[in-house]
């Protein structure tokens, strides 16, 4: 009896273990609405892809950054079939971008914009034509990217800077049009567009206007997303160098820039000292005050924070499937390579000027994100890669495609800005009881520092006042006010308590809504009575504020203690994972092996506490890791994270 009980036992515990063990991640649930599908590729063929262009006939061509361009009929693999790929063309010099138009493919190389043709009909191009070229220096970080073509017909191409010798951190322009956007012509003539870039990498076109993306780095204190106007700046600059040449729009020089910024160009026996974060800094630089003093400065349409919207920027991609991608036609697919994901952007013009919001949207790729473009069935081809830049992902390189699965998710389908606050508009009705609390919302207006350092940390931060709530009669729109709108901040707005109407239990897939707000729109506000101020929470404060007052008194004791008690633990992995997600360390580190940089338990072997690790941290030593790429300072992570990753690195000893 005693055999058989224990036997049914053990056969509940198993059939139990899948719901007692496993956690739903955010990865799983958005697979539920869109699926990666990873496309075989031969063995024998390194598909490290730098560019990705959809063919009339449903064809996708892929140029690598080892100077190859292939085709691959079959890419949605059909009918169960295996794509097949094709060598094209080879000899490239790390093409980083691909277009079709005409019958003819165009490829960006470091140093020219390149014609393929295949005008034999034999499936390989016998014609290389040089539309464009540029000179290069030979430094190793001259990247070029596009083109990207215009209403007009004529290509757009963005180039990157090269850094110093012994200033290795300080952006610099060696030779012309480096830190530029080019606008050439299908004849070969070239116009200077714009200055002011940095690291270039995704371009995009929508309505008929030219935007880019740069990444976080010197003068850029996180990534962003800019309508480029001809003759505009937006921030790096190198590029000025060339604003004298007779041909340039820009007419901001470096002179007159340096006149008003300071480069922080300081020497110490006899060496450039290496300009760090000024932390509690009295009266930082940003970007939209420049602008104030310098018209030519162009500032971001949409701001990705650094580390939760990305690392490192790649391909925009409006959505001009017509629904089959569901319910986002019109808006913005933004890549990323280093955190190997898709977000998702929204734009509106306010008062003259592109703004808009930007969200999360899809995790989970083998490699970094670098291009993308749509099938002919609506799906998303995603072409990848990481070597030497680093992502998130267990391959380095790869293709895959990202597919709708025709269910609909709950999300913030849009944030539009409005005189007294914000509109948000949901793919699914809301559950009105949810919706008309305020303590559903939450949220913080910040910006970046404008200075030569690496990246910036968000500065001036300041709670949103959320005072009022009215929910549209279809459940589909909510309208906040928010009595602190503050022009050219991002407002970070939050959104965990929200349900669905037909599905309480569902919650908004991406809770979280960064709105850049160049410019509040005109408009009537909403009258003062207009507004729901219900909250929950203040109602349980007034019912209960005597009991409530003795618990708090009693949980404060409580939490003091437990926090001495925490402060001396070492956090298991379970509570750090979340931490080295965020903060983008796994990015570069992994616990047991090499990455980009050192494994965390290398680390722990040198020692150091947990303190030395935290100055590490925000101020790198690369001298004392010489067989890796040095790491750039990290300022924004908070320093009680930081402090609790440093314990656990140590743990691993």
């Amino acid at each position: 009896m005693t055999i058989l009980r224990y036997t049914f036992l053990l056969a509940g515990l198993l059939l139990l273990a899948p719901a007692l063990f496993a956690q739903e991640t955010l990865q799983d649930r958005e697979n539920q609405y869109y699926q990666i599908l990873t496309l075989p590729v031969p063995e024998d063929i390194l598909l490290e892809v730098g560019g990705l262009a959809t063919l009339p006939d449903g064809r996708i061509a892929l140029c690598t950054r080892r100077g190859d361009v292939w085709m691959v009929e079959n890419p949605d693999m059909y009918a169960g079939g295996t794509p097949q790929y094709t060598l094209f063309a080879q000899g490239l010099h790390e093409p980083l971008g691909l277009a079709y138009r005409d019958n003819a493919l165009y490829a960006v190389q470091r140093g020219e914009l390149t014609r393929l043709r295949d005008t034999n009909g034999d499936g390989v191009a016998d014609r290389y034509e040089t539309v464009f070229d540029w000179p290069l220096s030979g430094h190793y970080h001259e990247y070029s990217y596009g083109p990207k073509f215009m209403p007009d017909g004529s290509m757009m191409v963005t180039t990157n800077v090269a850094f110093g010798d012994e200033e290795w951190w300080r952006g610099e322009s060696r030779v012309p049009w480096r830190g530029w956007t080019m606008r050439i012509t299908g004849e070969g003539e070239m116009e200077p567009w714009a200055t002011g870039m940095r690291s270039p990498c995704g371009l995009g076109v929508y309505d008929g206007e030219f935007f880019y993306d740069d990444n976080q780095g010197d003068w850029m204190g996180s990534g962003a997303i800019w309508h480029v106007e001809k003759g505009s700046f937006t921030g790096h600059p190198a590029g000025l160098r060339w604003s004298e040449e007779a041909n340039s729009p820009v007419s901001l020089t470096q002179e007159a820039f340096f006149a008003k910024i300071d480069r922080r160009r300081e020497m110490e026996n006899g060496r450039y000292l290496k300009p760090s974060n000024i932390p509690d800094e009295a009266d930082p630089d940003v970007l939209f005050e420049v602008q104030e003093e310098l018209s030519q400065v162009q500032v971001p349409a949409v701001w990705l924070p650094h580390g939760i919207l990305g690392i490192s920027n790649s391909e925009i991609l409006e959505d001009r499937t017509n629904g089959q991608f569901g319910p986002f036609a019109g808006q913005l697919f933004v890549g990323d390579q280093g955190q190997s994901k898709i977000m998702r952007v929204v734009l509106e013009k306010v008062k003259g000027q592109y703004q808009g919001v930007a969200f999360d949207f899809r995790s989970g790729f083998q490699s970094g994100v670098l291009r993308m473009d749509w099938g002919s069935d609506g799906s998303l081809y995603v072409g990848e890669t990481n070597r030497g830049w680093g992502s998130a992902g267990t391959k380095t390189s790869g293709l895959e495609r990202l597919v709708w699965t025709g269910l609909m998710p709950f999300e913030m389908k849009t944030v539009r800005a409005m005189p007294d606050g914000f509109q948000i508009e949901f793919t699914k009705p809301v559950d009105p009881k949810s919706a008309k609390d305020l303590d559903a919302y939450s949220g913080q207006s910040f910006i970046y520092k404008y200075h030569p350092v690496y990246g910036s940390p968000t500065i001036k931060k300041e709670p949103l006042d959320i005072e009022g709530v009215v929910v549209s009669d279809d459940g589909k729109t909510v309208r906040l006010q928010v009595t602190n709108m503050r022009e050219h901040f991002i407002h970070q707005l939050n959104v965990p308590g929200l349900r669905a109407a037909q599905d309480t239990s569902l919650r908004v897939l991406h809770p979280t809504a960064y709105y850049t707000l160049n410019a509040i729109p005109d408009g009537t506000a909403l009258a003062d009575d207009a507004w729901i101020r219900y909250s929950s929470a203040a109602e349980r404060a007034r019912e209960e504020a005597k009991a409530l007052a003795a618990l708090k008194a009693r949980r404060a004791r409580a939490a003091q203690q437990a926090a001495a008690k925490k402060a001396d633990a070492v956090p298991a992995y379970a509570e750090i994972e979340p931490l080295l997600i965020r903060n983008t360390c796994t990015a570069c580190h992994n616990p047991n092996t090499r990455q980009v940089g050192p494994a965390f338990k290398e680390i722990a072997k040198r020692g150091y506490t947990p303190e030395r690790i935290v100055e590490l941290i925000y101020n790198p030593e690369p001298e004392n890791w010489p067989d890796y790429t040095p790491m750039a300072p990290m300022p924004q992570v908070p320093r009680d994270e930081a402090l609790k990753i440093a314990r656990w690195i140590n743990s691993l000893k």
